[in-house]
């Protein structure tokens, strides 16, 4: 493997972390009108009370789960959670991850990802996401066009890359994905590994994202450095060179989002469910007792920003007025009523590309089951 090409120095802006995990993070409050799914994402008052964020005192852990102790009717969604970030981070930053456990199961579709308010201006940075029983991780860009995957400096090679075009008109919005080959980037198998960090690099030079299971997770994240080099942490696992995207033209400040929503629009079509999961998404999974959304759940240790060293990356977000003074501590005391409209407008688009693609003219399963390749 190649070193990486470009390697720069992060310094630690900001950090999520401990008891103070949830503060400075707007919670959508309202049903999931945005990819379909079959939850209601709660308030951060009701998410603490209700156990679905919170910040585990024997571990010091956060975790954010779907619920799974309510039983549900017919016709009605179950809750779950989906936070953003106050503050959004432009080209120059870098923000790792650390998780212990990743949501998991039949009809379960959990990200961590990030996009600009102006969606598509701006673009996307999917970090990990997931549906259903599927072992790997997904990773991919979304974007105006123009913008492509052109001679990665990456481990994975071609056979797990199913698209290099990230134009979100191209193949239905299927983006410029790169399928990490590790069966431990995904569902119990991460779990059983003990978790593991992600970082992405959103630099001048492109975007790069690392996938370390915690076995080989690089020293200078073990250590929790407040410095990174970049050259330390060896290849990237999937990685988007400025000379195919130029970042200044696709990519806006960032707003990092943690979300798991039930079914929808990615994991619900039958042709994708029925890959790795028995009967009907909504009518087999998400009605009843919830006692199979025991494996819903992040458990996060921190997830910690960077900023190239000697700059400021950091920047004022759409949401700071909704939320700046009702951020949710680990007791859930207070939170943003509802930061909804501000974040409809982003992912409208972005569901009505996934409905065109799954349901479009003259499409057939065959394609639904490439474009989502695991």
């Amino acid at each position: 493997m190649l070193p990486h090409a470009r390697a720069e120095k992060y310094d630690m802006v900001k950090e999520y972390a401990g008891s103070t995990f949830f503060n400075d993070w707007a919670f959508y409050d309202h049903f999931d009108n945005l990819t379909n799914g079959d939850v209601v994402f709660v308030g951060a008052q009701q998410a603490a009370q209700n156990k679905l964020a919170f910040v585990d005192p024997s571990t010091n852990h956060a975790i954010i789960k779907i619920d799974n102790t309510t039983t549900v009717p017919f016709n009605e969604k179950r809750n779950a959670v989906r936070i953003q970030t106050n503050e959004m981070y432009s080209v120059g930053s870098l923000w790792t991850i650390d998780m212990y456990h990743v949501p998991y199961g039949c009809s379960v579709w959990p990200a961590f990802w990030s996009h600009s308010p102006n969606w598509p201006d701006g673009g996307e940075i999917d970090v990990f996401e997931g549906v259903n029983l599927q072992q790997r991780n997904q990773m991919a860009l979304h974007t105006n066009p123009g913008c492509k995957q052109v001679n990665p400096n990456q481990s994975v090679d071609s056979s797990f890359i199913p698209n290099t075009d990230c134009s979100y008109l191209t193949n239905n919005n299927q983006g410029c994905i790169v399928n990490d080959p590790d069966v431990q980037s995904y569902g119990a198998e991460f779990a059983s590994a003990g978790g593991g960090v992600w970082v992405t690099e959103y630099a001048e030079s492109g975007i790069s994202i690392w996938f370390m299971p915690r076995e080989k997770v690089a020293s200078v994240i073990s250590s929790n450095s407040s410095t990174i080099d970049t050259s330390e942490l060896g290849t990237p696992t999937a990685n988007w060179p400025t000379g195919g995207c130029d970042m200044n033209t696709f990519f806006a400040p960032q707003n990092i989002i943690l979300d798991i929503t039930l079914c929808g629009d990615f994991a619900k079509p039958p042709q994708i469910f029925s890959q790795t999961c028995p009967g009907l998404c909504y009518e087999d999974w998400v009605v009843g007792n919830g006692s199979s959304y025991a494996t819903a759940y992040f458990e996060i240790g921190s997830m910690r920003v960077f900023s190239k060293s000697g700059t400021t990356t950091t920047v004022g977000g759409q949401n700071n007025s909704d939320s700046s003074s009702g951020s949710s501590d680990s007791s859930g005391s207070s939170g943003p009523s509802d930061n909804s409209a501000a974040t409809l407008n982003v992912d409208w688009v972005r569901m009505m590309m996934y409905v065109v693609s799954l349901w479009g003219i003259g499409l057939g399963s065959s394609f639904v089951v490439e474009n989502f390749a695991f």
